[in-house]
């Protein structure tokens, strides 16, 4: 069941959230955009063309799980990846998408591991994000990403999407928030670690670690 059953606590919600990401670097421009699952279904999400450091509350739109656009002005359009997300996970209410600098750096590295794109260099980022699938290239708004996006979440709440940045699912927005900032850090680790010889966890120690599915 959805935590957001109040409709005016969920978009102040994610507009506090918008800000704190916004004011701390992890997007910038009009890049990156958030979302919340309500208690009747529908979805609250930033609108196109928005910014993440001035959205306010009454500007949101809302669709339905399979993306239609019921309200508010027009969604951001990557809104087909938010719909995604939730019909593959039924026990996630928050996504977040961000283009954030370490993060999108790594999504345009040759050689990355499409299977699971960094290492888990720490015991937070396997208990917070475990892995990382690397979805290919697919220009901003292509919904053709769509039914890649679905299957993949199936399995995983966070995806990296090549040569453009990191989405990730939670129970609530504060799990999806944690996750991705978890993401960001480890992002930033991995590239300061280049060309040095890494001790990642081992396997089993990942294992051990590795999220409950939301």
């Amino acid at each position: 069941m959805s935590p957001y059953t109040d409709e005016w606590s969920a978009r102040v919600l994610i507009m506090t959230t918008a800000r704190s990401l916004f004011t701390r670097g992890l997007t910038h421009g009009s890049t990156g955009n958030l979302s919340v699952r309500l208690a009747d279904g529908s979805l609250l999400l930033t609108p196109t063309g928005s910014s993440l450091g001035t959205v306010q509350e009454t500007e949101l739109s809302r669709t339905d799980l399979n993306g239609r656009h019921l309200e508010g002005p027009r969604p951001t359009k990557e809104a087909f990846l938010h719909a995604a997300f939730y019909r593959a996970r039924p026990g996630a209410h928050a996504v977040v998408h961000l283009h954030s600098p370490h993060a999108a750096a790594v999504s345009c590295l040759d050689g990355v591991n499409v299977a699971n794109a960094l290492p888990p260099l720490t015991a937070y980022y396997a208990m917070r994000v475990g892995t990382l699938p690397l979805l290919p290239y697919h220009a901003p708004g292509d919904s053709s990403l769509e039914p890649l996006a679905e299957r993949t979440a199936r399995a995983h709440h966070a995806l990296l999407l090549a040569n453009h940045g990191p989405v990730v699912a939670g129970a609530d927005m504060e799990a999806a928030t944690d996750a991705i900032e978890e993401l960001e850090a480890t992002a930033r680790l991995h590239l300061l670690l280049q060309g040095h010889a890494t001790r990642p966890l081992t396997p089993e120690q990942a294992a051990a670690l590795a999220p409950p599915s939301p």
